[in-house]
C-alpha cells in the first residue's frame, strides 16, 4: 500500500460507521477547539491544552494565529475528527519530504527504499532526570516522536530542535487517535525511512499498549526497538522510601490495573487472589475503581487496616499524595480531590514510608499485627 495512501486511509476511516465525517476541504480552524492552558496545573498534556497545539503547530500552520478570535464549547466528538483533518496535509507532506531525504542521502537500493527505525520509548513518571541515557540519544535523533497525554512537558522539551511531534493520547472521553490509528501512522513513517520514536510514560510495556504496537509492526516487517523506562511503580515508591518488597514484611509485588480491555466500572475481579497480606499491589489508573476493589480486597480477607498511599502526578512538582488505611483511602481521596494520574499502592511496606503519618512505634506494632 502506498504511503501517502495509508495516511489517506485514516482519513477516509472517519467516515465509518463510528464517526460522523468531517468536512476535510473545510476544516474549522483551531480556535473552534476550546483549547486551554493547563501548564500551571499540570506537569503533563491535558486534552486539548494550548501547550499541545504550540509544540504541535508544524500540523497547523497559521490556526494558532486566530486562536484568540473565537470560542466554542467543546465537543471532544467534532474536535478530535477536525484535528485529524487539519493535520492531514502536512502529514502527507511531511511524508514525502522524509521519503525524499532517504533517497538523496543514498538509504535506497535497487529503487526500493527500506523501511526506518521504530523506538517504543518510555519517559519515566514524569522527571526528566528520570530519563535512561539511552532513551535520551533516541529522542534527540527523531524525526518524527508521537507522544502520549503521560509524557511530561519538562521530557518534551529535550526533543532535537529539527524533530516533529504529534499529540496521539488519550484520556477519558477523548482519544486522539485510536489505537488502530497510531498502528498505521508508525506504519506510514517507518516504511518511509524515518526515524519514528513513540513517547509513552513510565515503561512502555506496562500497561503501556506497547506490546501491542510492536506485534502490529513486526506482523508487517518493521523491526522495533524498546527502550525500557522507569514505571510509575518504581519511581512513585522510591520517592516516597516506599520499598515494594521488604524481607519480612512484603515477599512480592503485583502491578494491576483499574481498566478492563472494555471498560466497565468494576474490571477487578482478581482481588481475590491479590489479597495476600505479604504482598505489595500497585494500581494503575485505579481512581475509579478503588472503592470497588478496596471492598472485595478486605471480604477476601486483606485487613481493612492495611497502609495504602494514592500519588497524584508522582516525581514531579505538582505531585500530591494522600496515605490512609485501606478502608478509608477512598474517601481521603475524595476529600483531597486526587486527579488521574494517580497511582495506588497498597500493603504493609507503605507504613515504611517516612512520611506515613502514625508513629513509629504504631508502625511497628502494626507491621508485626498485619
Amino acid at each position: 500500500m502506498a504511503l501517502v495512501y495509508k495516511l489517506q486511509s485514516l482519513s477516509s476511516s472517519l467516515s465509518s460507521t463510528h464517526f460522523r465525517k468531517p468536512n476535510s476541504l473545510n476544516p474549522q480552524p483551531i480556535c473552534s477547539l476550546h483549547f486551554n492552558s493547563s501548564s500551571n496545573s499540570s506537569p503533563f498534556t491535558e486534552k486539548t491544552s494550548i501547550e499541545r497545539y504550540q509544540r504541535d503547530q508544524w500540523l497547523y500552520k497559521n490556526q494558532l494565529d486566530q486562536a484568540t478570535l473565537c470560542s466554542v464549547p467543546p465537543d471532544f466528538d467534532s474536535i478530535r475528527q477536525n484535528d485529524i483533518a487539519l493535520q492531514l496535509p502536512e502529514l502527507r507532506k511531511l511524508l514525502q519530504v522524509l521519503r525524499g531525504k532517504r533517497e538523496s542521502e543514498g538509504g535506497c537500493g535497487s529503487g526500493k527504499c527500506g523501511p526506518g527505525n521504530v523506538f517504543l520509548v518510555g519517559t519515566g513518571p514524569g522527571d526528566p532526570e528520570l530519563l535512561t541515557l539511552k532513551a535520551y540519544r533516541v529522542i534527540q535523533n527523531a524525526d518524527l516522536l508521537l507522544y502520549d497525554r503521560l509524557v511530561s512537558n519538562d521530557v518534551l522539551e529535550l526533543v532535537g530542535s529539527g524533530a516533529r511531534l504529534l499529540y496521539v493520547g488519550k484520556t477519558a472521553g477523548y482519544h486522539s487517535r485510536t489505537q488502530e490509528e497510531i498502528h498505521e501512522l508508525l506504519l506510514s513513517f517507518a516504511e518511509a525511512g524515518a526515524n519514528v520514536v513513540r513517547l509513552k510514560g513510565g515503561d512502555p510495556l506496562v500497561f503501556g499498549r506497547g506490546g501491542e504496537e510492536m506485534d502490529f509492526l513486526r506482523q508487517q516487517g518493521i523491526e522495533v526497538n524498546v527502550i525500557p523506562g522507569i514505571t510509575a511503580a518504581s519511581g512513585i515508591a522510591a520517592m516516597l522510601g516506599v520499598p515494594l518488597t521488604h524481607r519480612g514484611v512484603a515477599n512480592s509485588v503485583r502491578f494491576l490495573t483499574g481498566h478492563s480491555r472494555k471498560g466497565g466500572t468494576d474490571p477487578l475481579f482478581v482481588a481475590e487472589n491479590a489479597a495476600d497480606p505479604d504482598s505489595t499491589l500497585v494500581v494503575y489508573m485505579g481512581l475509579s475503581t478503588l472503592p470497588s476493589l478496596a471492598q472485595k480486597l478486605v471480604h477476601h480477607g486483606l485487613p481493612p487496616n492495611t497502609p495504602a498511599v494514592a500519588v497524584e502526578r508522582g516525581t514531579t512538582p505538582q505531585q500530591r499524595m494522600v496515605f490512609a488505611e485501606l478502608k478509608d483511602l477512598a474517601d481521603e481521596i475524595i476529600s483531597a480531590e486526587l486527579v488521574s494520574p494517580t497511582l495506588i499502592i497498597i500493603g504493609k511496606v507503605v507504613s515504611l514510608s517516612p512520611s506515613w503519618p502514625y508513629s513509629s512505634k504504631e508502625v511497628s506494632c502494626l507491621v508485626e499485627a498485619i
